[in-house]
């Protein structure tokens, strides 16, 4: 734990503040080292330890004999305490995870999944998803101390519901907390499926860097940013959405339709969908965007030709990101992300000319490291969050442990 927050602790530790002490320590802490960080006395200490212990929140640690044991009354965080329930939701499929209290994934399960059809029947899908998860590890639905999930549009974080999203029909104002609040009683979380794909990667890939770029390139165009270690959603939740950004391209008289309902969007020529719709028309046989994927790893001369041209203009939007915002990291995910080097080729081609020097002089463009996981991670990262807020604990706390 740093000193600065050792120094806000420092004799006015909550037990939530005492439980985040332990949140990073994998070995455990004992009661005197509780006493050293925070300043509280030896009884306040063990009022707060019995607490927790009491809750199922901390739990003794075992012996390790390959270390010879730990410290007599040495504690670490129970992350069998209860799990996590998460949903990463795109525009063709969904891919769910059950996760201890420590974001670590237990089980996992996939399906296609058609936003369009509206919110009842996709989360629906996904709460059977969620049961049969639950049934396949052995735990209840009051066991679940937090449900997460992301969508692929822009959500108010504050109520958990989507706000005018260019390809969600039928979900704007939804209130998608309030349909799973009846089936657990815990905290919902929903928030835009590229700004959980950025906590991941920052929290578990790129810990050390406090600015980096998400770039979500898949059936359409998403960004999320991490901006001096915390998520950017702007002002409204709106930040980042360079896919909706109109951009004019040399070669052509009428720019492209966007589903969002505008012409001449990045993603209207960049994102997989586009792609189908292009390679289509020259007469290629495709309807998902994985075929798209195929096709271009295979070699075939329009493909890759239709690939390099979204690359370039996808990059000459993200190198208007990186002059505006200056990340040290561009993380690159997302079913086109995997066209060999051609996404990549043409993004750092545009990125490198199109920058500032100063902002490219250290600037790094990768692959994701965890795709396809990033978002189910990235929600189960920011749950954990929640459940170790001071106001969180106290709850827990006082509510039984379910069995």
């Amino acid at each position: 734990m740093d000193g600065s927050t050792a120094a806000v602790l420092r004799g006015t530790a909550s037990p939530g503040d005492v439980l985040g002490l332990f949140r990073d320590v994998p070995g455990g802490l004992t009661k005197t080292d509780v006493m050293r960080e925070t300043g509280l006395s030896r009884s306040t200490v063990n009022q707060r330890i019995d607490a927790l212990l009491s809750a199922g929140l901390l739990i003794p640690a075992e012996e390790d004999a390959r270390t010879r044991g730990r410290p007599a009354g040495q504690f670490v965080v129970n992350r069998a305490r209860g799990v996590l329930l998460v949903a990463d939701l795109g525009a063709t499929g969904v891919h769910t995870a059950l996760c201890d209290l420590g974001g670590a994934i237990h089980t996992e399960r996939q399906a296609p999944a058609d936003v369009t059809t509206g919110p009842e029947p996709v989360l629906g899908l996904i709460d059977g998803l969620f049961a049969d998860m639950l049934t396949a590890t052995g735990h209840t639905a009051g066991q679940v101390l937090g449900v997460g999930l992301d969508v692929p549009g822009p959500v108010d974080v504050t109520t958990g519901q989507v706000v005018s999203p260019p390809i969600m029909t039928g979900w704007d104002r939804y209130d998608i907390p309030g349909w799973f609040t009846p089936r657990y009683d815990a905290p919902v979380l929903v928030d835009k499926d590229v700004n959980a794909m950025a906590v991941a990667e920052h929290r578990l890939c790129h810990p050390d860097v406090a600015h980096l770029l998400m770039v979500k390139a898949g059936t359409g165009i998403g960004t999320g940013l991490i901006a001096s270690g915390q998520v950017h959603r702007g002002a409204d939740g709106a930040a980042g959405d360079v896919g909706h950004i109109q951009v004019t391209v040399d070669d052509v008289d009428t720019p492209p339709l966007c589903r969002c309902g505008n012409a001449g969007c990045v993603e209207a020529y960049a994102g997989g969908w586009a792609l189908v719709r292009d390679l289509r028309a020259e007469g290629r046989d495709v309807s998902t965007v994985n075929d798209v994927v195929r096709l271009v790893r295979s070699g075939d001369l329009v493909a890759v030709r239709l690939a390099r041209r979204a690359a370039r203009i996808l990059g000459g939007a993200i190198a208007d990101a990186v002059n505006m915002f200056n990340p040290r990291v561009i993380v690159v995910g997302g079913q086109l992300a995997h066209t060999d080097e051609q996404l990549f080729a043409g993004i750092r081609e545009v990125v490198y000319r199109r920058s500032l020097p100063l902002a490219t002089r250290n600037l790094q463009i990768v692959h994701s490291e965890l795709d396809p996981r990033g978002g189910v991670l990235g929600l189960a990262q920011q749950l954990v969050d929640g459940i170790y807020s001071p106001h969180r604990v106290q709850q827990l706390i006082e509510r039984p442990v379910s069995a």
